[in-house]
Parts: structure tokens; sequence; C-alpha cells
């Protein structure tokens, strides 16, 4: 298909209706990193019950509302990782990587005192989405998932509920046109 943009750090995965894995059905994934071993994300729309503050008590105050864990994947879920917005690209903070933009990482050992006042957001998942060489490039190719540009707010949104057809109504010419697609057209 012509045009298709290829997945990258900082690019969001939409599910495609048709996905219907309930790990990644309607979810939107904010890729971390993507190179010749494979792909990493995190599902940005499936907030869980969990408190940030009794779980990683020093972040409580870091992160953004709602202040919970977010559930980034099906792989590593006893592990967090925390995506966050830096407030100036000049004032990166100790344990800081970045992924695109002022969008980044950071490295949860990090004392808060080290990272506090240079970031604007801040969410911790737990778990991550990842992929082996060429899987994620074989689900785009099949129609599982859209690749788009991602917007700074994606990932920090109070209200997750509606994101993926946000971003899916954003999205130029036909690809916006499935925001309000049913997942089986023949049912409709």
């Amino acid at each position: 298909m012509m045009g298709r943009m290829q997945p990258a750090s900082g690019m969001l995965l939409v599910a495609a209706p048709a996905l219907q894995d309930p790990h990644f059905a309607e979810t939107v994934v904010l890729l971390l990193d993507t190179n010749d071993e494979g792909a990493l994300g995190v599902v940005l729309n499936r907030p869980s019950q969990v408190l940030v503050a009794d779980v990683l008590e020093p972040w409580r105050d870091v992160v953004a509302e709602p202040e919970v864990l977010f559930r980034g994947g099906p792989v590593g879920t006893d592990g967090a990782l925390a995506v966050a917005r830096l407030r100036d690209a000049q004032d990166t903070p100790v344990g800081w990587r970045p992924v695109a933009g002022l969008v980044g990482m950071v490295d949860l050992d990090t004392p808060t005192e080290l990272v506090d006042g240079s970031l604007t957001a801040m969410r911790v998942f737990a778990g991550y989405a990842g992929w082996g060489a060429g899987q994620l490039e074989g689900e785009v190719e099949r129609g599982d998932w859209y690749v788009v540009v991602a917007e700074s707010s994606d990932a920090f949104r109070g209200d997750t509920t509606g994101l993926w057809r946000d971003v899916m109504r954003r999205q130029p010419g036909m690809l916006a046109w499935h925001a309000n697609r049913p997942v089986d057209p023949d049912l409709n």
C-alpha cells in the first residue's frame, strides 16, 4: 500500500478494528524503541486501579492524573517503566532516555529529586508490548495496526477512554473513517 508509515520510535500503533487479541483490541500503543531486533511500546489507554503511590511511593507527586499504573502490555508485567515529557529540551534529567521530541523514558531507579521540575508529565506502565525481529512489520502489513504520528499529549491524557477514536479521527483521508467502523462491517 502506498504511503504506509513504517513503525519507528515515537510513532503510535492504533489497533485496527479487526484486531481482536484481548491484549490489544482498541488499543493505542506508543512505540518506545524499534530496531533490527524488534520493537517495544506501551499501551496508552489501559489504566489499572492500582495507585502509583501504593507501588512506587516516591513517584506519587510526579505522575500525571489519573495517578494510577497503566497496563503497558502483556510482557514483563512485574516490572514498570515510565514515559515522560520534558519541560525543556536543554534540561535533561539523570536517567532520561529520549524517544521522540520532548517525550522519553525515565529510569524509575533515579532519585525523584533529580527529575522533579524537569518534567511536565509522567506516566508509569506495568509491562510492555514487545515484538521480535520483523514481527511488528508483518502485523502492520497484515493490517492489524495503523502506524500514525503521535502528538505529545497522547501519552498523558487524563481520560483515555476516547483516545483510540480521537487518534483515528485526526488521521488524513480514508483512515479517519475507520474511527466509526464496526468490528464486522458485514453485520452492519
